[in-house]
């Protein structure tokens, strides 16, 4: 049985949320501690977190950082704001998902059923065979979501590493946006097209610190190609 956390301040969305994501036979956790939530999420041991963004205290941008420094469970925002900006700063700061309130009950939960199968299910259990991927030195461990090139590490969220990986393992080739989608989300009429430009973002920045400045390249009206050219 799953464990789903809910991080919200608002009694009777909290509520609703419970009372639905319960009928599907998950065990729900709602968070009482918003000035310690991050000791709070690490008690619950939760599987995924449903996190808004107005809480006391501070907000949920800050509590979605303090928890990724502790453990890439599925993150997914709800949040009153509908502005791009607030999706794209919800993704840079470790979430996965964003849903804008008011917000439809099954949507929310093919978010939560996506999610806890990209992380924990046949997915993620079977994703291509080995839990190594390399290409030109590049070397992706997605057991424990870290790339590592040239002596240099870095950590990933799960959907950086979901996305290094469908590059690696076409390394040369043009994987295009909609694999990529599929690749990360289920549901993909669900995800806004903006969220995997964000995450195509963070992955770039991340190879840029290990010396790889230039390894994902846009091909436009098409997708993306991970350059391999490099030497090192």
């Amino acid at each position: 049985m799953y464990r789903i956390m809910i991080i919200e301040d608002d009694d009777k969305i909290a509520a609703i949320l419970k009372e639905y994501i319960v009928k599907y036979g998950y065990e729900v956790v709602r968070a009482v501690r918003f000035r310690d939530l991050k000791q709070e999420f690490a008690e619950v041991k939760a599987d995924l977190v449903l996190l808004d963004i107005n809480l006391p205290h501070f907000d949920g941008f800050y509590w979605c950082r303090q928890i990724r420094t502790v453990s890439n469970v599925p993150i997914i925002f709800l949040s009153a704001r509908v502005g791009d900006m607030d999706q794209v700063m919800a993704i840079e700061n470790g979430g996965d998902d964003y849903i804008t309130k008011p917000f439809h009950l099954d949507v929310v939960m093919a978010k939560i059923k996506s999610a806890l199968r990209r992380a924990y299910g046949e997915y993620a259990s079977s994703s291509a065979g080995s839990d190594a991927l390399e290409a030109n030195g590049l070397a992706l461990d997605r057991a424990k979501n870290v790339v590592e090139w040239n002596g240099k590490k870095a950590d990933l969220s799960r959907n950086e590493c979901l996305l290094l990986g469908s590059l690696i393992a076409k390394a040369g080739r043009i994987v295009t946006r909609e694999d990529l989608l599929e690749a990360l989300w289920d549901d993909v009429h669900f995800v806004d097209d903006n969220t995997l430009t964000v995450n195509v973002t963070r992955v770039r920045k991340k190879l840029e610190e290990l010396g790889l400045p230039k390894a994902i390249e846009t091909v436009r009206g098409q997708g993306y190609r991970l350059d391999t050219s490099w030497t090192g």
